[in-house]
């Protein structure tokens, strides 16, 4: 279904905001009859290299909120872009379809929708005015970038070569290699293929026969491949090839976005420094001591469990798809509460379909068969949708893979240990309805734990948590409304589902109204207390049998807050920032100390800026205002280049998600 048919109102706008690219222009032209503006093609340009994304021409945004403003006449605007999209000096492909470009009514305003795909590997670079170096745009939060000639140029190999890793290097040979790394894999081979008619080759006809040596028809000349080099080369060898290649693995201490270490691997000279040697002594620091509860095979206690398949995927996915002529290096991170995996260059298929694993295009495919060959990471296309079943089996948050461009094209997957609802909410639940909820389906279960836990729940939020199909999402929202679990208000994209007599909160019930009103629980026969729910804050009291909290005469008078400062509410187990001056002076010269950089410096480099962001929104949820006055930035540029994205990337999580645009609304770290 088209985002388009989607949009009846102003509203409805705003909501398609935060889960797709949105790109709104007036359009109207000096005569105020309908224009289209010139700044339409490099946004075109920049949304087909990207994500994709909607163009509303019609309509305006001022300080976040949205005005449609009538075209008279849209149909020599539609036909000006027809006639611009088939001209290959204005635009270098063609991506919109009739069914893509409609004339939309928004409230008695009419507009025009286009709705931009994202351009396949083949089709991209899509560049304007006839020249891709100069003419290549890309989003970068939400404007049009233009991207540098070196990316554009490898751009444009990616869409001609299926495989990045196949070419002959003739000028490379058996002294470029690692015989230790060389031998490691024979010995792993032929102890998993017994008998296995390679075991008997030396070591030239077994790389001629796993195809990391070879010859290339066109010139008759012989030598490693590129996927040989990197799988089993000595360092030296592969940076004179790929003069950025890096491999860095990093064990930190603390859940927070500090880079010191306790353990690492990285290209320091005592080791092989390549791919397969990486792999070996990477994995098994990923696994150690993994809490994992074990299961029988057999009788016999299987160690490989979903989990360990995971990261065993994620190890080999980051190592498969990495384009090694990107500057990024190969990042691995494990910390207490996640692991993470960086490759240089983005995904060459849209996330939506690597997380199905439909349609798999590897950019280095002889690799994936070096690898498969050991099996490690076997079969083509499976991988994502494994390391998502690997967490889903332990009921943490879904994995988050996310495609970043500054300061260079990267792929980020990170794995969060972190459970979807607190322990004991499943309990809560089963003597909230009794036997009713244990005649649920998982997901239906699913649905009422995140709502419990988020106050409210919507299509999709739960479509975020589940790998179902959409339309099976809406099956089982309805159904849960029609026994009676839950009720609903708005309609279309707009509908938020909640349990009866659970009311929306505001910020002005939590900054004006008083932190603990005295308002009716989510169901009168579930306590809000249990032992299986311990506060998420150790400042933060937990209720007590002998202390109900709606009890008005118990209940201190005014605002409670901890011993940082910060305010409590009933309705929150986080505390909130929401006053700086109301803070205790060691806590605000601790956040002072994690925002230094933004405040004394003009501009930082804008990944830093996300790290001090996640570290201030960290244990709290902290209000706009006072993350702006922190870092020195205005509310609009924190909202615009930073807080929505990492919201739409669940790296951060509003306070009042029914009302997203609040100029009250607060931030924690998801």
């Amino acid at each position: 279904m088209s985002l388009l048919s989607e949009i009846h109102s102003v509203s409805d706008i705003d909501l398609l905001r935060e889960s797709v690219d949105l790109e709104c222009k007036l359009a109207l032209g000096q005569d105020g009859q309908g224009k289209l503006p010139k700044d339409f093609w490099p946004t075109y340009s920049a949304m087909a290299n990207t994500e994709g994304g909607l163009i509303l021409l019609g309509v305006q945004e001022k300080k976040g909120h949205f005005h449609a403003r009538n075209i008279p006449n849209p149909g020599p605007i539609r036909k000006e872009l027809a006639d611009l999209l088939g001209n290959r000096q204005k635009v270098s492909v063609n991506l919109l379809s009739d069914d893509r470009v409609h004339e939309l009514d928004i409230e008695g305003n009419r507009i025009l929708g286009i709705e931009v795909p994202r351009a396949t590997r083949k089709q991209r670079p899509v560049f304007i005015n006839g020249n891709p170096l100069g003419g290549t745009y890309r989003r970068f939060h939400e404007a049009d970038q233009e991207v540098p000639e070196d990316e554009v140029k490898l751009m444009l190999s990616e869409g001609q070569a299926e495989s990045l890793d196949y070419r002959v290097l003739p000028r490379f040979g058996m002294q470029d290699l690692s015989l230790p790394t060389l031998q490691a894999y024979r010995q792993t081979h032929a102890t998993l293929n017994p008998g296995h008619p390679w075991s008997e080759l030396d070591n030239l006809s077994f790389l001629r026969e796993i195809r990391a040596w070879n010859t290339d028809r066109e010139t008759g000349e012989e030598g490693l491949t590129v996927a040989g080099l990197l799988m089993f080369g000595k360092f030296q060898s592969i940076q004179d090839e790929f003069p950025h290649y890096a491999l860095d693995y990093q064990e930190r201490p603390e859940a927070k976005a500090d880079k010191r270490w306790i353990d690492r691997v990285w290209l320091d000279g005592s080791w092989s420094g390549n791919l397969y040697d990486f792999f070996r002594i990477v994995y098994p620091k990923l696994t150690t001591g993994l809490k994992i509860p074990f299961v029988l095979k057999g009788g016999l206690r299987d160690e490989d469990t979903p989990v360990h398949e995971a990261l065993r995927e994620a190890l080999a996915n980051v190592l498969i798809h990495a384009d090694y002529r990107q500057r990024a290096r190969i990042l691995v991170v494990r910390r207490p509460d996640m692991f993470g995996f960086q490759n240089p260059g983005d995904m060459r298929i849209p996330i939506e379909l690597a997380l199905r694993g439909d349609e798999p295009d590897s950019r280095n495919k002889r690799l994936a068969h070096l690898f498969g060959f050991v099996r490690i990471g076997e079969k083509a296309g499976t991988g994502i949708p494994r390391i998502m079943a690997g967490w889903k089996s332990q009921h943490w948050r879904q994995p988050s893979l996310t495609e970043e461009y500054e300061p260079s094209p990267r792929t980020i997957l990170r794995l969060q240990m972190l459970d979807l609802f607190p322990p004991g909410v499943l309990d809560l639940l089963k003597v909230a309805f009794k036997e009713r909820f244990e005649t649920l389906d998982p997901e239906s279960r699913l649905a009422l734990a995140v709502t419990f836990t988020e106050r409210r729940l919507t299509h999709v939020r739960l479509c975020e948590l589940t790998d179902r199909h959409p339309s099976d999402v809406t099956k089982t929202l309805r159904n849960l409304v029609a026994q009676g679990f839950l009720v609903t208000e708005g309609q279309g994209r707009g509908t938020v589902y909640r349990f009866k007599g659970a009311e929306k909160i505001s910020p002005e019930d939590i900054f004006e109204g008083g932190s603990f009103p005295d308002l009716p629980l989510s169901f009168p026969d579930l306590p809000l207390s249990s032992p299986d729910l311990p506060p998420s804050s150790p400042d933060l009291p937990s209720s007590s049998p002998d202390l109900p909290l709606s009890s008005p005469d118990l209940l201190p008078k005014g605002p409670m807050r901890d011993s940082a400062g910060r305010l409590l509410s009933k309705h929150f187990a986080l505390p909130f920032v929401e006053d700086l001056e109301q803070l205790t002076t060691d806590f605000l010269e601790h956040l002072l100390e994690i925002a230094q950089e933004p405040r004394k410096a003009g501009k930082i480099n804008k990944e830093r800026m996300v790290e001090i962001l996640l570290a201030l929104c960290e244990s709290h949820y902290i209000r706009l205002d006072c993350l702006s006055q922190l870092v020195n930035r205005s509310p609009v540029t924190l909202q615009g280049e930073y807080l929505t994205r990492l919201c739409r990337e669940q790296r951060l999580r509003m306070a009042f998600q029914d009302t997203p645009t609040h100029p009250h609304q607060a931030y924690t770290k998801a």
